[in-house]
């Protein structure tokens, strides 16, 4: 038995279903687990490890439920800097295409550390692309180590441009083999029990890239297994168009029809989708993934926060591939959600009540949780896992923002945090990773880049 003890934390803020927020805060878990939450004085005296908090603000760990960590290796890449989505895939796929195992596994541990150092402590990641006999166990390979939990969605393109998709044929499948190694890597790797810290998601890419035969059997073998669906949907205009062009249909009315809603499915953006289908997804239980960056990155739009809060929509934050954002810091997109939910909201200000920092960083936790179909983190109470990050508030992005400390998190400028935990075990200590050696994985990363890119 472990025993972790978190001691006089300026503010810890629960996030629990009453907005708990503990001054001179602390936690105490047993193996991963968090078995009492309160005042430093409420708390036993002694544990195995000891983390005296003083002067940071402690938060739940923060959950990215939609990234494509295999990007991080063609950020700002020449021809695809200036384009809306389509082009910009189109000038992508064919560097994607030299991708080796290797690569992934790279690409995997430089975007998962970014993600630990911007205060993630989960993630799932959307791997679409499997050239050069790469497959999605080197992305869990890539992973170990790292210490984040993580949900792998095996991806998949099988309608190539011969037959009026999007993406070249070099790098789409046969869905016969699709369906199989999903079926294997589900068999291999899915953890379904609470805690764990590996789960695998069936994720075919999106409308403009798989059949709805596809669609319908992904479906099918995801409902069989126990495991969670995800795609794009939504995201752009030119994607409204293609859907309603070639299946007569809007994205969502395709996904209803295929059998892709429920408590088991979210999407990626969900830009264009009206007030009808808002509704239709609430009563459903279907999540989104917001990744306001990448929206912003590519002109894709700006999804309709405020109506999937009042509808009732499982919303999340992603932070998207990190060469559509063109990075990973996930309390960064969280603070750009904010920020841009307000820009929507400017016609109607006048007022009104704008999104608050304490509903978005809700929506980075709780809410993010709930996308990914997780009751066992999200927040710090007690049966929980003990995920966790601290912020120093001595820095000089929070000078004159300690008066409400928790807000500042998201209003001043996003920062890496001091301290991160995952199920009791520390990935980030002191500002600084443990078990990675962040150079010379940067060094690698750098040579497998300009060797992908020229």
């Amino acid at each position: 038995m472990s025993t972790l003890l978190v001691r006089h934390a300026q503010v810890l803020a629960t996030m629990d279903d009453d907005g708990t927020e503990i001054a001179d805060g602390g936690l105490y878990a047993v193996d991963g687990i968090i078995k009492h939450v309160g005042t430093t004085s409420e708390l036993p005296d002694s544990a195995d490890e000891v983390l005296d908090l003083s002067g940071h603000v402690v938060l739940p760990g923060l959950i990215n439920t939609h990234h494509h960590f295999y990007q991080t290796l063609t950020r700002a890449v020449p021809g695809a800097q200036d384009v809306g989505l389509f082009d910009w895939l189109r000038t992508l796929y064919p560097i994607w295409a030299r991708i080796t195992p290797d690569d992934v596994r790279i690409a995997t541990r430089l975007a998962l550390a970014e993600l630990a150092l911007s205060g993630c402590t989960t993630s799932s990641d959307h791997q679409y692309v499997f050239p050069n006999g790469s497959r999605l166990d080197d992305q869990i390979e890539g992973a170990a180590g790292v210490g984040l939990r993580f949900h792998a969605a095996r991806g998949s393109m099988s309608l190539g441009e011969s037959d009026g998709g999007l993406p070249p044929d070099s790098v789409v499948e046969d869905q016969e083999a699709i369906l199989l190694d999903t079926e294997r890597v589900i068999e291999a790797f899915h953890d379904p029990a609470p805690g764990a810290m590996t789960r695998i998601v069936v994720a075919p890419c999106s409308p403009f890239s798989v059949t709805e035969e596809l669609m319908r059997e992904s479906a099918n073998l995801a409902r069989r297994h126990g495991v969670h669906l995800h795609t794009h949907v939504a995201e752009t205009y030119d994607e409204e168009q293609f859907c309603i062009e070639r299946f007569g249909r809007r994205p969502v009315e395709l996904m209803e029809d295929l059998g892709w809603v429920g408590d088991d499915v979210w999407y990626a953006h969900g830009v264009y989708i009206n007030d009808g289908e808002i509704d239709r997804l609430a009563e459903s239980g279907t999540g989104i993934a917001h990744c306001p960056s990448s929206n912003m990155r590519l002109g894709s739009g700006i999804a309709p926060v405020r109506r999937y809060l009042a509808a009732g929509v499982r919303l999340g934050i992603g932070v998207d591939g990190s060469a559509s954002n063109d990075g990973s810091h996930l309390l960064g997109e969280a603070r750009q959600a904010m920020l841009l939910s307000r820009l929507a909201a400017a016609p109607s200000i006048e007022g009104g009540r704008l999104l608050t920092a304490r509903e978005v960083l809700r929506i980075a936790t709780r809410g993010s949780a709930a996308v990914l179909g997780r009751d066992d983190i999200g927040s710090l109470e007690p049966g929980r896992g003990a995920d966790f990050i601290a912020i120093s508030l001595d820095r000089i992005e929070y000078a004159g923002a300690l008066h409400d400390p928790v807000a500042a998190v998201l209003f001043a400028a996003a920062v890496r945090v001091d301290h991160s935990f995952v199920h009791g075990k520390p990935v980030v200590r002191d500002g600084e990773l443990v078990g990675v050696e962040l150079p010379k994985l940067i060094e690698e990363h750098n040579r497998a880049a300009k060797r992908l890119v020229g």
